[in-house]
């Protein structure tokens, strides 16, 4: 892993053109973060709804954020997805996951009793958790070489999508109740099915096409995992993005589904409040991941970058650590700190710089490891959130989000990899010394081990 950031000639650049087959495919697969954050919203701003419901006590609240999208269900379906996408291709896994997300979300939605609110939130937790990973990977193996950013910024901008329009909708049926809440599952549903729809049409990845074609000629068999872990420059790819994202994944897991929470213990009581102030962290994010991460996450230092979007999002956090008196104004600046950092920060990111780490063999297996590690640490920490938020306050748990961010934050600055304008072939052999679809496995095995050694 290279520690030194700049913008290198486009050394080993690819013939693909940004085409319209190109965008509609980026598009269409990275309409599952659009699903995947939407449902984190639309369970976040019915929580208190299914609470009151169902009569569930806070520890059944943080349950349910638990086993949802957004942590322990997620983990379970990328462990699932990640390594069927390698062995199977990209198309396998986004051909059939929608399917099984429309069936939990029709379990949300008609839920009359606990058991199928719950179902229907672990289903589609495992059905992103397939989804996502694989998308990213997809996504960034199609694009042109000096533009894998502004195609990975796209399923960023999905994501971020997601929540302002599940936020938007919230706010406009808060008057609905419950029913509002089961509307907005609905609609997911719908878009769920006409991305299912439009992708029927999609081609396999031809990066993951030659690469497997080469495998199957040199006898090569997929090991998953295993092979994944047997190279130590995997390993040290692997504590990187860990470090990047698992624990900035765990602060955005607890705002995402918990920050109207946070905002009613700071003061915000009532729901149009909570949710205009998460339209505007939405808003901003959106507006940033267009502006910030798409237009330069090509042009200039992807250090200096990231850098001042984990930057922003610690600024943030410390207003409701560290300021005894959280006022309005102070939690309007919180959402727009937040919102840019958001876009610019270590998500999209940590999707662009696993795709470029890693071998075609086990990319999508090392995104689905890494995403499983992000929702454990997300679902360990939102079981105990809600009480922690309850019985110590606003900046006992800004605290708690202070630190992780910080640790992030220098992580991502200091060892950021020099692959920006790069083949993801010309980085492969820079990392591990071979193209590994060209040699039988158990031989790179070993030279990079006697490599390191």
């Amino acid at each position: 892993m290279t520690t030194q950031q700049s913008s290198p000639p486009l050394t080993g650049q690819s013939a693909k053109k940004p085409g319209l087959h190109g965008y509609r495919a980026t598009v269409a697969v990275a309409m599952s973060n659009y699903i995947e954050a939407g449902s984190i919203i639309a369970l976040a701003t019915s929580l208190t709804l299914w609470q009151d419901r169902f009569g569930l006590s806070n520890i059944a609240i943080g349950l349910a954020a638990a086993i949802s999208a957004n942590a322990f269900g997620a983990a379970v379906g990328a462990m699932i997805g990640g390594p069927l996408g390698d062995r199977y291709g990209r198309k396998f896994i986004y051909t059939y996951d929608l399917l099984m997300y429309m069936l939990g979300t029709a379990f949300i939605v008609f839920a009359g009793q606990p058991w199928m609110l719950f179902t229907g939130i672990v289903i589609t937790g495992i059905a992103v958790g397939a989804g996502v990973p694989v998308a990213w990977t997809y996504i960034a193996e199609e694009a042109p070489d000096d533009l894998r950013a502004r195609h990975v910024g796209t399923a960023q901008l999905a994501w971020s999508l997601g929540p302002l329009v599940g936020f938007a909708l919230a706010t406009a049926l808060v008057p609905l109740g419950l029913l509002g809440s089961r509307i907005i599952f609905a609609h997911l549903f719908v878009i769920a099915f006409v991305t299912w729809w439009v992708r029927r049409g999609l081609g396999e990845s031809e990066v993951w096409k030659e690469s497997n074609v080469k495998q199957q000629k040199l006898g090569n068999k997929r090991r998953g995992f295993r092979e994944l872990l047997s190279h130590p420059q995997n390993l040290r790819a692997l504590l990187f993005l860990i470090g990047v994202y698992t624990l900035w994944n765990t602060v955005a897991g607890q705002a995402g589904i918990f920050m109207p929470r946070v905002y009613e213990t700071a003061g915000v009581s009532s729901a149009v409040g909570q949710n205009l102030l998460q339209v505007v962290v939405w808003g901003l994010t959106v507006a940033s991941t267009y502006w910030g991460f798409m237009k330069y996450g090509d042009r200039v230092s992807r250090r200096l970058l990231y850098g001042l979007g984990a930057g922003l999002g610690l600024a943030a956090w410390m207003i409701l650590a560290f300021v005894p008196h959280v006022t309005m104004p102070l939690l309007i600046l919180f959402a727009v700190l937040w919102g840019v950092s958001s876009g610019i920060g270590a998500q999209a990111f940590y999707a662009l710089w696993t795709a470029e780490m890693f071998a075609t063999a086990y990319r999508a297996s090392a995104q689905g490891l890494l995403f499983f590690t992000a929702r454990v640490a997300v679902g360990l920490l939102s079981y105990l959130f809600p009480t922690l938020l309850a019985n110590q306050g606003v900046p006992f748990v800004g605290t708690i989000m202070v630190a992780l961010l910080a640790v992030a934050m220098v992580v991502g600055m200091v060892w950021a990899p020099d692959t920006a304008g790069k083949s993801l072939k010309a980085i492969e052999r820079e990392r591990y010394g071979a193209d590994l679809d060209d040699v039988a496995r158990p031989a790179v095995t070993a030279k990079v081990a006697a490599d390191v050694r």
